[in-house]
């Protein structure tokens, strides 16, 4: 007689936070395969979840051994304006549905290898900067939805939004579902693009319906955990609740004006010499938990290795630390074995906690001149378009970029 199958229901993630754990979220997916050479930096978008499922699921994997608690469906820009958007083929050739349903199994298939859970994740649109109405642009919310719904993932992310009206927008669309839905904005401490400061981008977001909020993207994680000090301010001074979640880049970015990294002359293809190590991730696992955040994630630039820290640093509050850690020595420990004496000797704490890394370039400047263009929605440069942009287009771009360089 075959075995019975078990069944069994996941604790969720409002379960979860509510009873004061520590939620760890996985890592920048874009970023990641772009590297591995899956992804197209540019358009970012997400079609390697048809094309090459194989190495998202690897990816999706290593984080979860690496500690996640959450595999979020890798569906980063799959909406469909933006599978279409300056001549991108993946909207005809596959379609968005398509795309969002592949990502939605993958992301399932590996989370039931363990204890991880699956959430919907939808980001900012073409449509929203090209001053698209209310209706359109929760339609598109709508459709990615739809795919969520019938795949039944365990919760909503609206993530990456710098305006944080289309935000609204997105938790009230992805609300309608029935599950918990969580809403970060991609800001800094001076607010969103229209100037709204990130404790009132709390209060609106909460308003709109999302249980969880907070930050990821375009800063560094010490910029993000200022801006999360506003936004929690602006929760207590509005007497609102909500849990607090935190996602940031895994780059330096002191310099970075009000858009982000997006605007450091390195984004995308330079930006290596600023990656943190994973010392530096201890450090921001332990600040974000003391400042009462318990869902604690990265976006672009964080590998695996960068989440196995998190986990690591906060293992004694969770009880236990990820399988990844089988293959690494608690700060540096495992240097013990090593064939050099002078190595050897790193395998204590002190000496990675007060290492001063080196860039090892010789002309390198520690910091950068930010684009400052200070375009938004509205302007006349963000239309977008469905047709590739074209060799004028690129060269009235160069164009201004050259007189905005010489002020």
């Amino acid at each position: 007689m075959a075995p019975k199958k078990v069944y069994y229901t996941r604790k969720g993630i409002l379960a979860r936070l509510d009873a004061g754990e520590v939620v760890i979220g996985d890592g920048g997916f874009v970023f990641a395969l772009e590297k591995r050479g899956y992804v197209k930096a540019g358009p970012w978008t997400p079609e390697a979840a048809v094309e090459h499922p194989e190495a998202v699921r690897q990816l999706h994997r290593e984080f979860l051994r690496s500690g996640s608690d959450v595999m979020q469906t890798f569906t980063f820009y799959a909406s469909d304006d933006k599978l279409e958007n300056r001549g991108n083929y993946v909207a005809q050739k596959f379609s968005g549905q398509k795309v969002n349903e592949a990502a939605c199994d993958i992301a399932r298939e590996v989370a039931d290898e363990g204890d991880a859970l699956v959430a919907g994740g939808v980001s900012q649109t073409p449509s929203y900067l090209s001053c698209k109405s209310e209706a359109d642009v929760k339609a598109i919310f709508k459709k990615q939805l739809d795919v969520f719904v019938k795949k039944n993932v365990d919760f909503m992310i609206a993530e990456y939004f710098e305006h944080v009206e289309e935000a609204e927008w997105a938790v009230q669309v992805l609300k309608g579902s029935g599950k918990p839905v969580a809403a970060t904005l991609c800001i800094g401490p001076t607010g969103d693009l229209n100037g709204v400061s990130p404790g009132d981008c709390a209060v609106k977001l909460v308003k709109a319906g999302a249980q969880i909020v907070g930050i990821n993207c375009h800063f560094d994680p010490m910029t993000c955990l200022e801006t999360m000090k506003l936004m929690k301010a602006g929760l207590e001074a509005a007497k609102l609740k909500a849990h607090l979640m935190v996602q940031p880049l895994a780059y330096h970015t002191p310099d970075c004006n009000h858009q982000g990294f997006i605007d450091l002359p390195e984004f995308p293809f330079g930006l290596e010499p600023r990656v943190l190590t994973r010392w530096d991730m201890h450090k921001y696992a332990r600040e974000a938990y003391s400042l009462g955040i318990r869902y604690i994630g990265g976006c672009c630039g964080f590998e695996p290795y960068h989440i196995r820290a998190v986990a690591e640093e906060l293992a004694p509050e969770r009880g236990f630390l990820p399988k990844a850690s089988e293959k690494h020595g608690s700060w540096g420990s495992g240097l013990e074995m090593h064939t050099k004496p002078w190595v050897r000797a790193r395998a204590r704490r002190d000496y990675w906690e007060k290492l001063a890394p080196a860039s090892g370039r010789p002309f390198c400047s520690s910091m950068s001149h930010p684009d400052s263009w200070g375009v938004t929605k509205g302007h006349a440069d963000l239309v977008q378009q469905k047709e590739a942009t074209s060799e004028q287009q690129l060269k009235d771009l160069f164009q201004k970029q050259k007189e905005n360089t010489s002020h």
